[in-house]
């Protein structure tokens, strides 16, 4: 896959669709949860009697994916989206110093979510330099 500078990650408790853009291009990779057939809610508790805060092997699979982007927007309509971020706090600190921003995105077509990311990142960009 061809790597652009910018990407933005939709990603929900059953799918993340990565996608890699620039002005002209996108390139898209999408990840599903070992859980995707089930159905979470943020205060379904496991067999430990513990509340569920996403899967870790969903997680770094995405953040993976995430690897080669210098700037990314993490967005989604549910808790997802917050539980990734906790995630890469945790787990991944060098990957999250490059999201630039989460936002609350409903389901919609790779062309909706590539015109929202650039839309943002069009305001974000104007606050950093770029450098490779």
């Amino acid at each position: 896959m061809s790597r652009h500078y910018h990407a933005v990650v939709w990603i929900d408790h059953r799918e993340a669709r990565v996608i890699y853009f620039n002005a002209d291009a996108a390139d898209e990779l999408t990840i599903h949860s070992a859980h995707a057939p089930r159905h979470l809610h943020a205060s379904s508790g496991s067999s430990a009697g513990t509340h569920e805060h996403g899967d870790t092997t969903y997680f770094r699979d995405v953040a993976e994916a995430l690897g080669e982007a210098k700037a990314f927007l993490v967005a989604g309509p549910s808790t997802a989206k917050t539980e990734f971020v906790t995630w890469l706090r945790k787990h991944a600190p060098q990957t999250v110093e490059r999201m630039s921003g989460v936002e609350t995105l409903a389901y919609m077509t790779d062309g909706q979510i590539i015109a929202e990311a650039r839309r943002f990142f069009k305001g974000a960009d104007l606050m950093r330099p770029q450098t490779t």
